[in-house]
């Protein structure tokens, strides 16, 4: 039984690591920018941040990190950019791809299962955030962060946005990024795991989902330091 139980771990951890090399991190054009030594009026260099997937009972929690130029902005408004949760599946996709083709710079960090369930979900959506930033291959002078929390460790300036993604295109923009992300991730893995019906669900807790894991128990993804989970 233990052997099996130790086959059964190792497998679990080889699947997790696979999942996350289904999408590699966007590596967008960089426009050159001035150096900001040269003058004290050239415009900061602002990243929005976003995370999403926060409340699901499986998969990772993902944001992005989105630096637009200046110049796109109201462009990026009347296109319709705004709270990805307003917006339909068809029209975030659709964004999401005006957003990657204008930005400056636009990259997704996750946290893991393991992570959520090790640290917490609040601590592991900041990691989450944390390494959107980091993968960014223009440094921002001010990143722009959705909620009232504030990322650990970050050396770069950061203003904390309450209601942000619908106050700052910037997050908005990160927040379609990494929705769109993440359900396409999640809709990669309902392939694997059918009974989950996670197609519709993209992971969170509908009755559908936890009547499945009632009948069939957790899966490796699903983060058991979450209630429902706990009960399976």
């Amino acid at each position: 039984m233990e052997v099996r139980g130790n086959k059964k771990e190792v497998r679990g951890k080889k699947e997790e690591v696979e999942i996350f090399t289904l999408f590699p991190s966007f590596h967008l054009p960089i426009y050159p920018s001035p150096s900001l030594s040269a003058s004290p009026n050239i415009p900061r260099i602002i990243a929005g941040v976003d995370e999403v997937g926060r409340g699901a009972l499986f998969g990772p929690v993902v944001a992005a990190a989105c630096i637009l130029p200046d110049g796109v902005l109201e462009e990026l408004a009347s296109c319709g950019v705004r709270d990805s949760k307003q917006l339909s599946a068809s029209a975030r996709s659709r964004l999401a791809v005006k957003i990657r083709a204008v930005a400056v710079d636009c990259q997704i960090g996750a946290a893991s299962v393991k992570e959520i369930d090790r640290l917490n979900i609040l601590q592991a959506s900041l990691l989450a955030m944390k390494r959107a930033i980091l993968k960014l291959n223009v440094t921002p002078d001010l990143c722009l962060v959705d909620g009232n929390q504030r990322i650990p460790n970050l050396a770069i300036e950061q203003e904390t946005m309450i209601k942000g993604d619908s106050r700052s295109i910037q997050i908005a923009a990160a927040s379609i990024v990494a929705k769109v992300w993440r359900d396409e991730l999640i809709q990669r893995m309902a392939v694997k795991y059918p009974e989950y019906d996670l197609t519709n669900n993209k992971g969170y807790g509908t009755k559908k989902h936890k009547l499945a894991l009632e009948r069939c128990g957790v899966s490796v993804f699903h983060r058991t330091s979450f209630s429902p989970c706990r009960k399976s």
